[in-house]
C-alpha cells in the first residue's frame, strides 16, 4: 500500500515548509528592524524578536509533525493519541492558512497548502484506528465484531 511513502513525502514537505517559515520570519524581522517599524507603540526590537520567536515556534511545530510522520512510516503503525491530535491540528492549521492564502498570496499558495493538507489527511486515514493493532485483532479474520443480532421472536 502507498501509506508509507505518502507519510514520508508528507514529512519531507513539512520539513521544507518549516525551513521556509523560519526563513520568512527571519526576513520579516530584518525588515522590521531596519525600517524601525512600530505597531501601536510596540518597540521595533520587540516586534523583530516576536517575529523570530513566532517563526521558530511554528517551525518546531512543523518539525514535530514531520517527526511523527517519519516515526509512523518507519514503524508502519498508526500514531498514538497525542501524536494523532498533533497531526489533526496540523491539518486544521493548513486548512486555515490555505484559506487565508487565497486572498493574501494567491491561488498557487492555496494549492500548495491543500497538497500538504491532502498528504496529512491521507496519512491519518490510511493509518486509521482500526489498523493500529497491525491486523492481529478480532477483526483480522473478517468476522463481524459487533453484538450478535437478537433471534427472531425473542423479545
Amino acid at each position: 500500500m502507498a501509506r508509507r511513502p505518502v507519510a514520508l513525502v508528507a514529512a519531507v514537505v513539512l520539513v521544507l515548509e518549516a525551513c521556509g517559515i523560519v526563513l520568512l520570519n527571519w526576513i520579516l524581522s530584518i525588515v522590521v528592524d531596519r525600517q524601525q517599524m512600530s505597531l501601536a507603540g510596540l518597540e521595533p526590537g520587540a516586534m523583530s524578536t516576536g517575529s523570530w520567536v513566532g517563526g521558530g515556534v511554528f517551525g518546531l511545530y512543523l518539525l514535530l509533525c514531520a517527526g511523527i510522520l517519519v516515526r509512523t512510516a518507519l514503524r508502519d503503525r498508526a500514531p498514538g493519541g497525542f501524536a494523532r491530535i498533533v497531526l489533526i491540528s496540523a491539518v486544521v492549521v493548513h486548512g486555515m492558512v490555505g484559506a487565508f492564502a487565497i486572498g493574501l498570496v494567491g491561488w498557487a499558495a492555496f494549492v500548495a497548502m491543500m497538497v500538504v493538507l491532502a498528504l496529512l489527511v491521507f496519512t491519518l486515514v490510511a493509518y486509521g484506528e482500526g489498523r493500529a493493532r497491525g491486523g492481529d485483532g478480532p477483526a483480522a479474520d473478517g468476522a463481524p465484531t459487533g453484538p450478535r443480532p437478537a433471534a427472531p421472536g425473542a423479545a
